[in-house]
C-alpha cells in the first residue's frame, strides 16, 4: 500500500469539496481510499475496501448515525473503522471486525491524508504560518497530469524554467539577456527547503518553500506577501499526478474574484503540463543518468532525498480476520 509514498503527509483537496453526509473517492500512491466527515464534521479517511467482499465502499453511503455503509451486504464503519453493524448477525462480533482506518484532518483550508493505515500520525503536518493567516481566501484547482509525481514535483522547484515556460505569466521579463547568470540559493530546513534566486547579483522578487514530500508555496512579491500560489503533487498512481493548485489570497476576498485566480492558476500549470508528460522516463531517474548543472541544485536535492527516504516505501496491509461463527453443512439423514 501507498508504493513509493508511505508514512508522509500530502494535502488532497479543499476542505469545502468534503461535503458532510457525501462520499469522496480518492487513490493515493495506488491506494484507494474514500473520504467523508464524522458527525461532528471532522474528515476521516477509510482504505475503500469493505472486509467482508472487499468491495468498494465509497459506492455506499453514509447512514444515519454517520457511519458508512457497505452497498454489498450493509455493514457499516465509523471514521476510526470500527464496525457498527452487521446486519442478520446479531451475534456478530463487532470489536474483531473492522475496517482499515487512515488518519485525516484539515489545515489552511485543506483536507490532509497521512500515508500509512492507523487512527492517527504521530506529527502533523508542516504547514507554512503564511497559509494559516486569518482573512484569507482560499481556492483551489485540480487537474490530473499524465506522468510520476517526482517529474511534477520537480518542476515546481525549477526556477530556471520560469522565463522559458512562463514567459507570458510568472516568468515574464526574467530574462534579459542570454548570458545573465542566474544563481539558486536553497536552505535546508526540517521541513524541506527555502529557496530564492538571484541574477546577475541582483536579488530576484519571490522565494518560494519546499515542503515535504510533495508540496511547494511559491511567494508572490506583493506587499505583505497577501498571495501565495501553492501546488501539491498527489500520485494518484506511477503514471498520474493530481496536482492540487491553491491559491492563498488576503485581498479581493469576495467570492466573485474566485474564478479570476482559478483561470490564472490553471493557466500557469497548463504551460507546464505538456512538458512535463513530455519527461522520460516519467519517473525522475537516479542524478547519474541525466546530465545537471549548477542552477539544478534544488531540484537535485530533492531527488536526493526522494530516492534516501521515500522510493521504496510502502505500507503492509494488516491481515484481515473474520469473527463469525463458521456454518457447518447440515449431515443428511
Amino acid at each position: 500500500m501507498f508504493e513509493g509514498f508511505a508514512n508522509v503527509w500530502t494535502p488532497v483537496t479543499l476542505g469545502a469539496r468534503l461535503r458532510k453526509g457525501k462520499l469522496l473517492p480518492f487513490e493515493i500512491a495506488g491506494t484507494k481510499i474514500v473520504l467523508f466527515r464524522d458527525p461532528d464534521g471532522s474528515p476521516k479517511a477509510l482504505v475503500d475496501q469493505c472486509p467482508h467482499r472487499g468491495v468498494a465502499l465509497s459506492l455506499g453511503k453514509i447512514a444515519s448515525d454517520g457511519c458508512i455503509e457497505c452497498p454489498f451486504h450493509g455493514w457499516r464503519f465509523d471514521g476510526k473503522g470500527n464496525t457498527c453493524a452487521v446486519p442478520w448477525n446479531p451475534e456478530a462480533k463487532l470489536d474483531k471486525l473492522h475496517a482499515q482506518p487512515v488518519p485525516a484532518l484539515e489545515r489552511a483550508g485543506l483536507v490532509w491524508v497521512y500515508t500509512d493505515v492507523g487512527v492517527s500520525a504521530s506529527h502533523e503536518p508542516e504547514i507554512s504560518d503564511m497559509l494559516l493567516r486569518e482573512n484569507t481566501r482560499v481556492t483551489t484547482v485540480e487537474i490530473d497530469w499524465k506522468t510520476h509525481w517526482t517529474r511534477a514535483m520537480e518542476n515546481m522547484l525549477d526556477w530556471p524554467h520560469l522565463p522559458f515556460v512562463h514567459a507570458k505569466t510568472i516568468g515574464k521579463g526574467m530574462l534579459a539577456s542570454s548570458n545573465a547568470r542566474m544563481d539558486v540559493h536553497w536552505e535546508e530546513r526540517p521541513w524541506g527547503a527555502h529557496s530564492s534566486i538571484s541574477i546577475d547579483g541582483k536579488p530576484h522578487a519571490g522565494s518560494l518553500d519546499f515542503r515535504w514530500p510533495n508540496m511547494m508555496n511559491l511567494f508572490i512579491p506583493i506587499p505583505e506577501n497577501k498571495l501565495v500560489l501553492a501546488a501539491a503533487c498527489v500520485p494518484v498512481n506511477k503514471t498520474t499526478t493530481r496536482m492540487v493548485l491553491v491559491n492563498y489570497r488576503r485581498f479581493m476576498l469576495s467570492p466573485l474574484f474566485d474564478p479570476f485566480f482559478d483561470i490564472m492558476n490553471k493557466r500557469i500549470a497548463t504551460e507546464d503540463q505538456a512538458i512535463v508528460e513530455s519527461s522520460n522516463p516519467p519517473e525522475i531517474p537516479p542524478a547519474r543518468d541525466e546530465q545537471s548543472v549548477r542552477t539544478d541544485a534544488l531540484t537535485l536535492a530533492f531527488r536526493k532525498r526522494y530516492f534516501n527516504e521515500l522510493r521504496d516505501s510502502a505500507v503492509t496491509p494488516a491481515p484481515r480476520r473474520g469473527a463469525l461463527p463458521v456454518l457447518r453443512p447440515i449431515a443428511a439423514e
